[in-house]
């Protein structure tokens, strides 16, 4: 059952969860060291996170039997994931993706990170979340299981209502929060943004190399149907100071193309997000 084309909610993202497993994967990354052969990210850690109830599908090896016979109930280890089994999901919530013809730029790429998380946890591993708004980032530690994808939809809608109700703050530089965010990210992680980086500021290469620097990169860029096919007589548009004006907005594509040109030479492979698409054929 689609969402609501201009919110983020909660039970949207969980729903997405029982489909996600069956939707293609991103190719996995290349192996980290001389080669070119492509490697599946390595197994489960061997730190103890905590000690819990057992749940069905909790492998049987991870009994604790101290705890078990202390408590009366079978109670499991669970383990800190490898941290290149982790992904952290970076939303651009800022004022300039809270728009869009069919559904908002926002939404599509809340539904499209939250489907990468649940491909995660699906996979073993463990996912957090950070949300870019005008107001500040919202942000949850990686967990791993159903758990951390609900800490993951949670943190995605309430951050949205916030940059819903900061229409009025000044527009936010995205590479300065980027880099705030993507310090969560253990050493090795990946980092999936999904963003159209708008309204970048100042170091925005500086801060995806920085990012690359410490472990993959996927970078999802929403594109509304009107910046695919815009119309080439001039527009009434509202300007960041609130004021109406006219312009022309068919060098969008154009610009599109030069900014891929740019990522390309960063080494950034870029996922195209059509935001009139339904999150499961995104």
């Amino acid at each position: 059952m689609p969402g609501s084309p201009h919110e983020v909610s909660v039970e949207a993202l969980l729903a997405l969860g029982p489909m996600a497993g069956r939707l293609p994967h991103a190719a996995p990354e290349l192996a980290r060291r001389p080669g070119v052969t492509a490697t599946r990210p390595r197994g489960q850690g061997h730190e103890i996170r905590e000690v819990r109830p057992y749940a069905e599908g909790d492998d049987l090896r991870h009994l604790d039997a101290a705890a078990t016979a202390r408590t009366g109930a079978l109670q499991v280890r669970s383990f800190h994931e490898d941290r290149d089994r982790t992904v952290l999901l970076i939303a651009d919530f800022r004022r300039p993706m809270l728009w869009g013809t069919v559904r908002f730029r926002s939404v599509a790429c809340a539904e499209a990170l939250a489907i990468a998380g649940w491909q995660a946890v699906g996979d073993g591993g463990s996912a957090g979340v950070a949300a870019l708004t005008d107001a500040g980032i919202q942000s949850e530690k990686p967990a791993s299981r159903v758990r951390g994808m609900a800490r993951v939809a949670g943190c995605l809608a309430r951050a949205h209502l916030i940059a819903g109700r900061a229409v009025h703050h000044p527009v936010r530089d995205l590479a300065p929060d980027l880099m705030r965010a993507a310090r969560l990210a253990p050493r090795g992680a990946t980092v999936v943004l999904a963003s159209a980086l708008d309204q970048p500021g100042p170091g925005l290469e500086a801060a995806l190399g920085a990012i690359q620097r410490r472990g993959p990169l996927r970078l999802m860029l929403p594109v509304d149907p009107f910046e695919a096919a815009p119309p080439r007589e001039a527009l009434p548009f509202l300007t960041a100071a609130g004021q109406t004006a006219r312009g022309a907005f068919d060098a969008l594509p154009e610009a599109r193309a030069a900014l891929l040109a740019r990522l390309a030479l960063l080494g950034i492979g870029v996922e195209i997000l059509a935001t009139d698409r339904p999150a499961e054929a995104a």
